[in-house]
């Protein structure tokens, strides 16, 4: 069960390296983390050695799922398909590492919580390796941790009834893929808190601003449109002396003391020319 979980877990850490533009070596390193992350996580909480470094059957399921994917990376694959194979690795992650936690003398609420965190450990760690941000935390997408949360819980209250072996691990199995697949084709969605739909709630509101004023749409003429009627002027034909109106503005003169008022030096003078500016008697005679 283990092998096939983590075989489906790789095709879809694959898939997301295929969309993201990677090559051969990171499709490579996406798909071993969403197969083997969240095994490794839930065996270091337990505290044993993971058994992914013990068994090389771990490591090449990933690896061929990896190389599956890329290889027919032209082919359009559906994403349903890939849907149907990360909700069944859901649920038997679900189931094998809550057994797991039980069996290592967990109470029933840890081996739960373990085994829903090993069931989404592995896409949470392709999704942060891939920069994106996983798809549990979307409020607007199907319910991931839910469906792991079911299978764990209903393995851990198997468990403690005395009730859990192979047929009723798998029919917990079964519920929590069944669940994961109802959430995708039906659209559920897990509640949001009351603040995040009203952010005013419990504050005071502000007011809304207003809407941009925008230009008064084109009106077509019609009858029945409003008109101002102004009064005819009559213009004369010919201007006469009385329609022309003179205004005779004073002179303006410079002040005294700027440049244009100081006097320009006078011309030195001809000595043959009197004060007034003729011609002296010695000066005609000559």
């Amino acid at each position: 069960m283990d092998l096939i979980a983590i075989f489906a877990f790789a095709l879809s850490g694959a898939h997301l390296a295929v969309q993201k533009d990677f090559d051969l070596f990171g499709t490579v390193i996406l798909a071993e983390a969403a197969g083997l992350g969240g095994g490794l996580f839930r065996d270091l909480v337990i505290g044993v050695t993971p058994i992914a470094f013990t068994d090389a059957g771990y490591g090449v399921a990933p690896l061929t799922a990896a190389l599956l994917v890329y290889c027919t990376a032209r082919i359009r694959w559906d994403q349903r398909l890939f849907d149907v194979a990360d909700a069944a690795a859901l649920g038997l992650f679900s189931i094998t590492g809550t057994v797991k936690a039980l069996s290592y003398g967990f109470n029933w609420a840890a081996a739960s919580v373990l085994g829903a965190a090993s069931a989404v450990g592995g896409g949470v760690l392709s999704c942060v390796l891939a920069r994106e941000t996983p798809s549990l935390l979307y409020w607007n997408r199907a319910p991931y941790s839910l469906p792991a949360l079911t299978g764990a819980g209903g393995a851990a209250a198997l468990h403690a009834t005395g009730t859990l072996n192979v047929g009723t691990a798998l029919a917990a199995a079964l519920f929590a893929f069944g669940l994961r697949l109802l959430s995708i084709c039906y659209d559920w969605r897990t509640p949001r808190s009351p603040i995040r739909r009203n952010p005013f709630s419990g504050m005071r509101e502000q007011p809304a601003p207003s809407p941009p004023r925008s230009a008064p749409a084109f009106q077509p003429w019609t009858d029945e449109t409003p008109t101002i009627h102004l009064p005819v002027v009559q213009v004369p034909k010919q201007r006469s002396s009385e329609d022309t109106v003179r205004i005779r503005l004073p002179r303006l003169q410079p002040a005294r003391g700027t440049a244009r008022h100081r006097e320009r030096p006078q011309a030195a003078k001809d000595p043959r020319c009197d004060m007034d500016g003729t011609a002296s008697d010695r000066t005609r005679g000559e």
